[in-house]
């Protein structure tokens, strides 16, 4: 059944006043923000997020991000932990607990026995006058004007306010930590992302031979050579300085320019100054290289010595593109 309303309109308003939410957000980040970081920073055990219903998933991806981000993290949700869950909690721990209204019955059941363990109770919550925000140590405000839903129901704009407070912690932790790209890349190591920050040039390269001539080789044997490794590509080599390079591109445009090709030599038809990276690099930037350039290889280095080449190919198997 199609109703007779603005969708475009309802979105831009739902957009908007979620973006509204998370702006105020700003005036919320307070000395109870920066304690709780150094807390954590300070931490010997682990951050424990707990939540119910929206507020738990919430929670979940909160802890998520924590630990790909170098903060070891647990999510407890509220009903399980009173159900034995409990046991999650160690003695060094940190517990966040979200909550919109901060007395969802769960919650109030479930707080005076995280009291009892005298660990640090962190509120991220909408009711500043709420059971959660009254017995936490400390209390991250994520209160909202109204939720997005017409009827002022639906967990929209407070499970909004609440990721990004939890990401505005989690990246608080990340700067102070210092924790680089490497360090994500240990945490992403099976996914493409983990693979632009630590795969190498050489990882693609080494199994890929180093095809070469001479200035000197007959046409016929470039050819050869060149099919042989199956890469699209040749280096032309002397002694150990490149000299240039021939591909697949080169052979066409002497078979449409030339005859009888049988005189030439490699030296005739190579491309001189021929793109190079050493394998060291990362494999996204041969990548970066490959598209600035328009082209296909990437003759590979070891110290400025000739050591393989890398294909565009080579970056699709690993799923760089």
């Amino acid at each position: 059944m199609i109703h007779n309303i603005d969708i475009k309109k309802t979105a831009i308003e739902a957009i908007e006043l979620e973006a509204r939410a998370v702006q105020n957000l700003t005036n919320h980040i307070n000395a109870d923000f920066v304690t709780v970081v150094n807390k954590i920073l300070t931490l010997n055990g682990r951050v424990i997020v707990t939540g119910m219903g929206k507020s738990a998933i919430i929670a979940q991806k909160i802890v998520a991000t924590f630990n790909s981000t170098g903060t070891p993290a647990i999510f407890m949700h509220a009903a399980d932990a009173i159900h034995g869950d409990l046991g999650i909690i160690q003695a060094n721990d940190l517990i966040i607990a979200i909550s919109k209204s901060g007395n969802t019955p769960e919650i109030k059941v479930l707080i005076p026995f995280l009291k009892q363990t005298n660990n640090t109770l962190v509120a991220i919550v909408g009711n500043l006058e709420s059971y959660l925000a009254q017995q936490a140590d400390f209390v991250l405000d994520t209160t909202v004007e109204r939720e997005a839903c017409p009827n002022n129901l639906a967990p929209t704009t407070s499970t909004t306010a609440q990721l990004a407070m939890g990401d505005a912690l989690a990246v608080s932790l990340q700067t102070c930590r210092q924790f680089s790209d490497r360090d994500f890349a240990k945490y992403h190591p099976g996914g493409a992302l983990g693979k632009q920050l630590y795969l190498r040039v050489g990882d693609l390269s080494e199994g890929n031979g180093a095809p070469q001539v001479t200035p000197d080789t007959p046409i016929r044997d470039t050819i050869i050579t060149i099919t042989k490794f199956r890469l699209g590509a040749t280096a032309v080599i002397e002694g150990t300085k490149i000299l240039g390079i021939i591909t697949d591109g080169d052979i066409r445009r002497m078979l449409e320019k030339y005859d009888n090709f049988t005189a030439l030599s490699a030296q005739d038809i190579m491309a001189k100054s021929p793109k190079t990276i050493d394998q060291s690099e990362l494999a996204v930037e041969a990548l970066h290289k490959m598209r600035q350039n328009n082209i296909s290889q990437l003759l590979v280095t070891n110290n400025q010595i000739y050591n393989g080449i890398v294909h565009i190919q080579d970056l699709l198997k690993e799923g760089i593109i």
